[in-house]
């Protein structure tokens, strides 16, 4: 090892407060960062989580045309046997079929216009979060008639509740009118406004006899055995399917709302990168400060034949092996403190349902997201933003003249 390198550590040992001090600082901000990052992205993680698996699910199986015109023309004519097919799939857990229709509810108040879906119930829980989302009463079972599962805005509108009966008048799967009346048996509150104001359940058994719908579905949900593999399984699923069919994962049908998160993330990043410049400043102003307290030192090693360059090199190492030093421990202190939580949720409890369901969160609990990836990257920032802080203190009593330097008070 070159003399001036050896130097470099020499000064890290005998000036230990400084470098303490230094450690501590960019051992926090790296800290901070790690965690800070993965609190972000695990938030946005729950927060996609919770819209896919709220109502829309992983993979929906549609008509090609009942996105753009969903109508009694655009629906899947032999269900059943399109389920068997998508089930032969290795990666498919489960499916779940749906009908949906608008029809007129109708209480001895009021008359409302909304979504009547016909649902399997059992399967239903395990695709989507709409069990979860009770308020009150009891959910569907599977060989129920007339029992109605309905959102709060909705039955808040109608005036009804737990036991009352509402009244509906809708089409058919054959274009016939059908109408029946309907005992609330449930009350759900998902937190998202228009869902709630306009949906209600039966169980697809009583759908299909009122609505002549057997065999039939405007949806086929999947639920892929591997959450991350759903964009692959429903490639899988577009080849068993009929043409006429298209098989969507979330990330296809939930595009607009994937862009919305990347947006927050870039605002997110923003935040942070604001919040490191000033940290940039305090590291540069807490260096400027310590080189400078060495001025003599170095007029001293410049007068006794240290090159200017080797200075420069000297003072670079130095920093650059205290930045090390301070992005290893902050990295594993920030990822340690990471993955706890990600093991860990942070459990907001019960006292926030209400506020995290005005944002679509059924779970209260927030994990965070543990990327070895991501921390590793966060050090590296860390790393360039600690040596970067140095730069300019050290070229600029790097040149100081020898004379100059020594009679520096």
């Amino acid at each position: 090892m070159k003399p001036h390198f050896v130097i470099a550590l020499k000064n890290i040992s005998r000036n230990k407060a400084r470098s303490i001090v230094t450690i501590l600082l960019s051992s926090f901000a790296t800290a901070i960062l790690v965690f800070s990052t993965a609190l972000m992205d695990g938030e946005h993680k729950v927060f996609l989580q919770s819209a896919v698996e709220l109502y829309p699910g992983y993979i929906q199986v549609t008509h090609k045309d009942f996105k753009d015109e969903p109508s009694l023309d655009n629906i899947i004519l032999d269900s059943s046997k399109v389920v068997k097919d998508i089930n032969t799939q290795k990666g498919v857990e489960l499916t779940a079929s749906r009908f949906e229709t608008f029809v007129l509810f109708s209480s001895d108040i009021k008359s409302v216009g909304g979504l009547l879906a016909g649902v399997e119930p059992v399967n239903e829980s395990k695709v989507s979060k709409l069990k979860e989302s009770l308020l009150k009463g009891e959910y569907l079972k599977d060989d129920e008639s007339n029992s109605l599962y309905i959102g709060y805005e909705l039955a808040r509108n109608l005036k009804i509740d737990i036991d009352d009966k509402v009244s509906y008048i809708g089409t058919g799967a054959d274009y016939s009118f059908t109408a029946d009346n309907l005992i609330v048996k449930g009350i759900f509150q998902t937190g998202l406004f228009d869902f709630d104001a306009s949906s209600a359940f039966v169980s697809k058994k009583y759908f299909d006899e009122m609505f002549v719908s057997s065999g039939m579905a405007t949806h086929i949900v999947v639920l892929p055995k591997v959450k991350e593999d759903a964009r692959v399984v429903s490639d899988e699923i577009s080849k068993v399917i009929p043409k006429s069919l298209v098989s969507k994962s979330w990330d296809e049908s939930m595009e607009a709302l994937i862009k919305a998160m990347e947006l927050d993330s870039i605002f997110g990043y923003i935040t942070l990168g604001i919040f490191f410049i000033v940290i940039f400043f305090v590291i540069l102003i807490y260096t400027f400060i310590s080189v400078f307290a060495r001025i003599k030192e170095i007029g001293i090693l410049r007068a006794i034949g240290t090159k200017q360059k080797e200075i420069l090199q000297m003072l670079l190492f130095e920093s650059s092996v205290l930045a090390l030093v301070s992005v290893i421990i902050g990295g594993i202190i920030g990822a340690a403190i990471a993955y706890y939580f990600n093991i860990n949720p942070i459990d907001f409890g019960s006292e926030f349902d209400e506020q995290f369901k005005q944002y679509g969160l059924v779970n209260t609990k927030l994990p965070t997201d543990f990327n070895v990836v991501n921390i590793l990257r966060d050090m590296f920032i860390m790393f360039i933003l600690c040596v970067a802080s140095t730069l300019y203190p050290i070229i600029k009593i790097n040149k100081f003249k020898p004379k100059e330097a020594m009679d520096h008070v």
